[in-house]
């Protein structure tokens, strides 16, 4: 707790107010077609925007659902805002539900997930942790010799990730009272996105680290280097030149100058993707992308010259394929809309991490008591950079020790039995088992199969401890039940569908309470509030999480990227089977559960598939678009665009302004009905 600020601390402290007053609105007109219409505004799509639009001889157009949020900017940016003045309650907020879970208790469970500029980067927890070496090369291996499979590989993703970023070292004082270890190494250096620490932190986060030490489970010297396991205090997405949230509208299109080929339409909900019925080919070709700005009483379009990049996310993404008639054809049969591409994996495959939380009252002052109680720092803009991010990752061994072959053998053995009974098609049935088998592979590897994490700011002042399930064997889908756009997608994550999830959540969160009753972090915890010591036997936690379990914000998968035989819905190069120009690009498209937060491998994504489609479009003879299409891959120039444009000077900067270099192209970032970005505590 320092109650002393610098010269350079209040200067930041005022730009949380004022910094974006210079940043150029979104445009109200844009063009009649454009080469690259992307679908969604948030984490992904801005990203693909950014980096198609550094190509002169490509126009790029964003489509995004949701508002530019300027009115709510001052709690966007305010890191603390994330837990404290939650921009969950504003119209910022897509506001899902699943549907009743029978195996939680019948709860319909929210989903928040981001609609706004830049999507759930926007409100979410700002956690960038990243995935393990391993899980990344098992979801490469899972693609066997597909062209393209290694862009997937942890070198090439690795790379993918660290180019998003420029990492900052913490603050001397906090690194003193957290006990934060780090490798910059590790570490991008002037990507778009910052991470760092906050300047503001509790004893009690050294006191986390410290414990879990005694506990066994050692501070981790490897987390952002391909071993997720261990005790760490997570990067977070901190610009430490003014103290404000960095996400991907700061990162990736506030700064960006004028190219003249790149426009961002707000408020613009995808409906559709209108397909040519004049070709020949057995792949249907995208020529237009339909959209509402008044809530569907009016229907717009846009003509696509070359693409159409779908980042609306793992709800948003499979959502418009459907209403578009790609999908499975039971489906869109029922809900009334005509078959345009069979494609039975759209929407299945998704998997989502299951968590519950240990409470107790405490002694010491919390995040919450500060805020919500007036305690004397809650207006110290210091205590305004805080936020929650002390982690640990368990891999099994740590879990069930000598038992880990015994229990990794009971949950093979589970996997065919629990195979979902939601498809007709015996491929996505297929997918379900190899992604199961691969998530059994990495079941004793250097990966986490339970996340820990400290929870300092309880409105109510409570302390709580969060186990996490990382690896479900348990997987849901997305789908539709009206023909109507505007309705919801229908979300069914079947959480612990499979008692293998029940058992490793249950081991996980007895972990919880184990470590909130180590020293030295025991010393601040009271009272277990919740659940409470009644609950002490297995049955009495199942009953409990049952009730109390609730998502963790990251869902993916519902795009996998399989082989089409496995129910894939994409392939290596991020093409829909069965489409000759629509590719997908997000979290949709993992194939398996990653045990992380996902905004860094949502960055990481969005980098690799910027990368794949230019290499795509650079080529020295590059084909007409994919193989089987009829339409001509036109090089659209770039024309002078309209005033309003969303663009402004200099290009994404490093901590001391250094620019990254950014030609811009024109992309259309269309978001549909998804939430554009990532889980609110990702």
């Amino acid at each position: 707790m320092r109650p002393g600020l610098s010269a350079t601390q209040i200067v930041g402290a005022s730009l949380v107010a004022t910094h974006f007053a210079s940043a150029l609105s979104p445009c109200t007109k844009i063009d009649d077609s454009y080469d690259f219409v992307i679908v969604g505004g948030g984490q992904a799509g801005l990203v693909l925007g950014a980096r198609l639009s550094e190509d002169k001889n490509h126009t790029v157009l964003v489509l995004e659902s949701g508002g530019d949020g300027d009115e709510y900017r001052k709690r966007i940016d305010t890191p603390a805002y994330g837990y404290f003045d939650s921009l969950w309650t504003t119209p910022l907020n897509w506001d899902f539900y699943t549907v009743a879970q029978p195996n939680a208790d019948d709860r319909e469970i929210n989903w928040p997930r981001g609609k706004v500029l830049g999507g759930s980067s926007a409100i979410n927890g700002l956690y960038m942790t990243r995935p393990g070496e391993d899980e990344i090369n098992a979801w490469k291996d899972m693609l066997g010799g597909m062209d393209g499979a290694d862009n997937w590989s942890w070198d090439s993703f690795y790379t993918a990730m660290k180019k998003s970023e420029t990492f900052s070292p913490p603050v001397d004082d906090v690194i003193d009272e957290a006990g934060i270890v780090w490798n910059a190494s590790h570490h991008g250096t002037d990507g778009p996105i910052h991470t760092t620490y906050p300047d503001y932190t509790f004893p009690e986060v050294g006191d986390w680290l410290t414990s879990l030490k005694t506990m066994g489970i050692d501070i981790s010297g490897n987390m952002y280097g391909g071993e997720n396991l261990g005790a760490d205090v997570s990067t977070s997405c901190i610009n430490p030149s003014n103290w404000t949230r960095s996400y991907s509208r700061t990162g990736y299109l506030d700064p960006l100058a004028d190219r003249g080929n790149y426009d961002v339409l707000a408020n613009a909900h995808v409906t559709r993707l209108v397909f040519d019925n004049s070709t020949s080919s057995d792949k249907k070709t995208a020529s237009a992308v339909e959209y509402t700005t008044d809530s569907g009483s009016t229907k717009l379009s846009v003509k696509v010259n070359k693409e159409v990049i779908l980042a609306g996310g793992s709800i948003g993404s499979p959502a418009v394929l459907l209403y578009s008639g790609v999908g499975p054809k039971d489906v869109l049969s029922k809900a009334g809309v005509d078959l345009v591409s069979e494609l039975p994996g759209v929407g299945q495959h998704l998997q989502d991490h299951f968590s519950a939380t240990v409470k107790w009252s405490t002694n010491v002052d919390t995040a919450g008591s500060i805020f919500y109680d007036g305690g004397k720092d809650k207006n110290n803009p210091k205590f305004l950079t805080y936020i929650d991010s002390a982690v640990a990752y368990v891999n099994a061994t740590a879990i069930y020790g000598s038992k880990v072959d015994e229990y990794e053998s009971k949950f093979l053995a589970s996997i065919d039995q629990y195979a979902p009974n939601t498809t007709y098609d015996d491929g996505v049935v297929t997918g379900y088992k190899a992604i199961c088998n691969t998530t059994s592979k990495i079941f004793d590897t250097p990966t986490g199969q339970i996340e820990l994490l400290f929870m300092n700011s309880d409105g109510n002042g409570d302390i709580g401890i969060t186990a996490a399930l990382q690896h479900p064997f348990s997987h849901g889908r997305i789908y539709i039940n009206s023909s109507n756009p505007m309705d919801f997608p229908v979300i069914d994550p079947n959480y612990m569908a499979n008692p293998a999830d029940t058992e490793i959540l249950l081991a996980g969160i007895k972990l919880a309470r184990q470590l909130g009753q180590t020293s030295p972090i025991s010393k601040s915890l009271t009272n277990e509030t919740s659940p409470g010591s009644a609950v002490q036997s297995d049955d009495d936690w199942i009953e409990w999480l049952r009730k109390s379990a609730s998502t963790e914000f990251h869902p993916s998968s519902s795009c996998a990227m399989l082989p089409e035989e496995q129910g894939g819905v994409v392939d290596a190069n991020l093409r829909v089977y069965g489409l000759a120009n629509v590719r997908v690009a997000d979290a949709s498209v993992i194939p398996i559960a990653l045990s992380t937060h996902l905004m860094s491998s949502t960055y990481g994504v969005a980098e690799q598939a910027s990368d794949i489609i230019r290499q795509y479009y650079n080529s020295p003879e590059p084909e007409p678009a994919f193989s089987g299409s009829t339409s001509t891959p036109s090089s659209s120039a770039a024309t002078a665009k309209k005033s309003g444009t969303a663009r402004s000077n200099g290009s994404p900067a490093g901590n001391s302004g250094a620019a990254l270099s950014l030609a811009w192209t024109s992309i259309v970032l269309v978001s549909a009905h998804a939430v554009v970005g990532y889980a609110v505590f990702v």
